[in-house]
């Protein structure tokens, strides 16, 4: 049961992030009157909340699929992949990012940098392990039944 519950949440996790991601990140800026601080200031809030979000995922998917270990390692390493881009977010580039928005808000010039960059592939691959991941588990499900 745990596994099925684990599995819904790694899919809720990709919906998550495509919708934030690959959808509201860019079309926030298309809207009429939002400027480029607007935007950014909203992107702050936005992507700081969906890294908390996505930390709840990751521990309840985690504490899901505990207990395959054994049945399951290929799924359990590809989700341990996912982890490490959610560490690698919080601690270093969502600071990064943080950091930049703030000064382009305040009017600071900033210098040409690659962290939104690869940020960008890093949820393309975070979306493609968690998808590895959730197959892995439905199969697995699926061979229980």
């Amino acid at each position: 049961m745990k596994l099925k519950i684990a599995t819904a949440f790694i899919f809720i996790w990709i919906g998550c992030i495509c919708a934030i991601s690959f959808m509201e990140a860019w079309l926030k800026f298309r809207a009429p009157g939002v400027t480029l601080p607007i935007g950014l200031g909203i992107g702050r809030l936005v992507f700081g909340l969906l890294n908390k979000i996505e930390w709840v995922l990751l521990c309840i998917t985690a504490f899901g699929i505990a207990e395959t270990f054994s049945k399951s390692k290929k799924a359990i390493y590809t989700f341990s992949i996912a982890v490490i881009i959610v560490l690698l977010q919080t601690f270093w580039l969502l600071p990064a990012l943080d950091s930049r928005a703030q000064n382009i808000i305040d009017g600071v010039a900033v210098s040409p940098s690659s962290h939104h960059f690869i940020f960008a592939i890093m949820e393309v691959i975070k979306v493609t392990v968690l998808f590895i991941t959730g197959f892995n588990f439905l199969k697995h499900i699926n061979n229980q039944s």
